[in-house]
């Protein structure tokens, strides 16, 4: 399968971490996502790392919602009309760009504290569940939250990140 153009914008210094190669890591758990949603042309998007004040500011702007997130995404193609794509699946070098994630690392951190399950996995779980978010996946009926974290559990178990059993249908759960 053939990898996802990401382009990173890191305003916090995030990709600097010692610790792992944070652009291998990402990009092995979007090409999970992307082998399990069935999506096989080529792909574009941008992971925008941010702090805390632009993750309010934007959280605030475009969703109303008044403080910071872990992630926000903006999806190229968000709305009941969906692009034919057919027209370019012959064309090797077409790619679809599906949009962009503003992630927020020291929220995730919070968030992994709060929840109890450690920075790796709730940074997993968030760019799973933005990707997802970017392919036209979303969770505010039952049945679609169903779907949705059925697959980011899927994608996260097989990176040895597994969601507790409430999460599968729920969400974060705890």
């Amino acid at each position: 399968m053939d990898p996802i153009d990401v382009t990173y914008h890191d305003e916090v210094g995030f990709l600097d971490g010692k610790n792992r190669d944070w652009q291998d890591w990402i990009m092995k758990l979007l090409l999970l996502a992307k082998k399990e949603i069935g999506k096989d042309n080529n792909l574009e998007m941008s992971i925008n790392f941010v702090d805390e004040d632009r993750s309010h500011e934007i959280n605030l702007k475009y969703r109303d919602k008044d403080r910071p997130t872990d992630v926000i995404s903006f999806a190229i193609e968000d709305g009941e009309d969906a692009i034919d794509l057919s027209a370019f699946e012959d064309d090797p070098d077409f790619q679809e760009d599906i949009g962009d994630l503003f992630m927020c690392p020291s929220v995730i951190k919070r968030h992994s504290k709060e929840y109890g399950t450690g920075f790796d996995r709730e940074f997993g779980y968030t760019v799973v569940h933005g990707f997802l978010h970017l392919n036209g996946y979303d969770h505010i009926k039952p049945d679609e939250a169903k779907e949705m974290f059925g697959i980011q559990g899927k994608v996260l178990e097989e990176c040895g990140l597994p969601l507790y059993p409430d999460q599968l249908d729920e969400g974060r759960g705890k």
